[in-house]
């Protein structure tokens, strides 16, 4: 059964904006090896449009000589949840527009996929998922940094959530890896 697992680079403050503040704690191999085992299993990705219109210049332009994900983001079948972007408008390699966000729009593509779908960023779409149970993994990439302002996966005043906590790894950068996964039911 196809799992999707999101990755979002966040901050102690759980600031999940355009993540500059990573730049200072580096890329270590064992990062690329962490984030590397997400993608490996992963046969799609699914990004809201910001995030989208962000990933489409900066890595249709890379090639693997120069990061070796670039094959990842631009070979993969990707598909933009967004009520705004047009087919037209997605002219990176393999991208589909699902239109806006739909539950069981998304848990058709979770049948249609054969392998996992992978998520990064896209803080309004993955606040949406997770509301509506369809992550499977969420993988928080920890920072030892605050930052005081930005947007949040865990807005004020949004929905409360239980989740379980699968695994947890410390990288050499200082950055915690923690993975959660849906609430255990009893």
């Amino acid at each position: 059964m196809t799992t999707i697992k999101v990755h979002e680079f966040t901050t102690l403050d759980g600031v999940v904006d355009t993540p500059m503040w990573t730049v200072e704690h580096g890329f270590p191999d064992d990062l690329a090896a962490s984030i590397g085992r997400l993608t490996s299993s992963s046969t799609a990705i699914l990004l809201g449009r910001t995030t989208y219109q962000m990933f489409a210049p900066a890595w249709s332009a890379r090639t693997a000589e120069e990061d070796p994900g670039a094959p990842f983001f631009n070979d993969t079948r990707k598909y933009v949840v967004s009520s705004t972007l047009s087919q037209q408008e997605a002219d990176w390699n393999n991208s589909v527009v699902l239109g806006g966000y739909d539950t069981e729009r998304i848990r058709r593509l979770k049948d249609e996929v054969d392998g996992d779908v992978y998520v990064s960023g896209s803080a309004t779409l993955v606040r949406a998922l997770l509301a509506d149970g369809l992550v499977d993994e969420l993988h928080l990439y920890v920072y030892p940094v605050a930052v005081g302002k930005g947007i949040r996966l865990f807005e004020d005043g949004g929905q409360e959530l239980s989740l379980t906590s699968l695994a947890c790894e410390r990288l050499s950068n200082g950055v915690a890896h923690l993975t959660y996964g849906p609430a255990e039911r009893s």
